[in-house]
């Protein structure tokens, strides 16, 4: 049997720490709001996109806290306001791209070029969202221990395993915005856009009031 001591991280911190991220990821956010938004209107195949930037975008908040980057938001607090009202206003501007849109038609067909936009979007999404930048740098160093794997390899481990739950759930969330749009009667035009516009505006005063320090 390998000793605990030869493991990454401590097999004990591992189902509290599955159990801690699934709740922070079922907690209604941007990524959820955005998500259930997108496959309501665009569909399942759109909302899978949109998954795979946010993934990324966690990934790359995965990273950056795992080598030590964020701890510049500790040093210099402006920086992480600042990031927290980019992502506001980034919200904000996706609620007025759906306004504005000329139609918006209930689960259309994606193509390569609109699945690309909302890879980047979800992508965006998370590079400015402090939430994320947070977790990685309140939450995941209370499950590291020191007589484990390196706190690099401790890190990647944990954060590889956010991500995998982080994946499930999303998917579960366009799963379902995408099922509700089949079942619910389609709503197409000015409906369509008001509808869209009006919950990003929601998520993004969600996210000013959440991450206020």
């Amino acid at each position: 049997m390998i000793a605990h001591s030869a493991w990454p991280v401590d097999p004990a911190v591992v189902g509290p720490f599955l159990i801690a991220v699934a709740l922070i990821e079922l907690t209604p956010g941007p990524n959820m709001g955005w998500l259930a938004l997108v496959a309501l209107a665009r569909g399942r195949l759109a909302g899978f996109a949109a998954v795979a930037g946010v993934t990324l975008g966690l990934a790359v908040w995965m990273l950056a806290a795992a080598y030590g980057l964020t701890e510049v938001f500790s040093v210099w607090p402006p920086l992480y306001q600042g990031l927290r009202w980019a992502g506001v206003l980034f919200l904000l501007w996706l609620a007025w791209e759906a306004w504005r849109a000329p139609t918006i038609e209930a689960a259309p067909t994606p193509d390569a070029r609109s699945l690309s936009g909302l890879f980047v979007r979800g992508l965006m999404g998370n590079l400015l969202n402090p939430k994320a930048a947070v977790f990685y740098v309140a939450l995941l160093p209370t499950f590291m221990r020191p007589d484990h794997g390196a706190p690099l390899s401790q890190a990647l481990t944990l954060g590889s395993l956010h991500l995998a739950v982080a994946v499930l759930v999303h998917s579960l969330i366009v799963i379902g915005g995408a099922g509700a749009a089949r079942l619910a009667p389609r709503m197409q035009g000015r409906a369509l856009r008001v509808e869209m516009a009006g919950g990003l505006v929601a998520v993004a005063a969600w996210l000013a009031w959440e991450t206020r320090t």
